[in-house]
């Protein structure tokens, strides 16, 4: 999986260009379905990510990409699942999340080659 660009608004994939929020898990891209969250929208302006929604808990640590500007509120509730199930919770405006995921992709393909 190579992404490629990002800017506000949009973001690039292998090549498909994608213009609303997407969820990663294990290679598969899919539209992320924020309505379970939208009913804590006027708490917090924005629809925030909520423990209701379709999280891919099958990891070890979880990129949450919170937008061009970090704007993206990740609910109380989806941290402490996280630390329930002992997984690391990374939560970063999208571009920095995306240079975390090619910097473990990277290091992961290193590490490969070597042993």
């Amino acid at each position: 999986m190579h992404l490629d660009k990002f800017s506000f608004g949009t973001i690039r994939i292998d090549g498909s260009t994608y213009t609303e929020d997407v969820v990663i898990d294990r290679g598969e891209i899919r539209k992320r379905k924020k309505a379970p969250s939208r009913k804590f929208r006027d708490e917090f302006g924005h629809t925030p990510l909520s423990i209701e929604e379709k999280i891919p808990w099958k990891c070890k640590r979880l990129v949450i990409g919170t937008g061009a500007y970090g704007n993206l509120p990740v609910m109380e509730e989806v941290k402490r699942e996280a630390k329930r199930r002992d997984v690391e919770l990374l939560i970063l405006p999208t571009d920095k999340a995306l240079r975390a995921i090619e910097k473990e992709r990277k290091a992961n393909a290193i590490l490969h080659v070597t042993c």
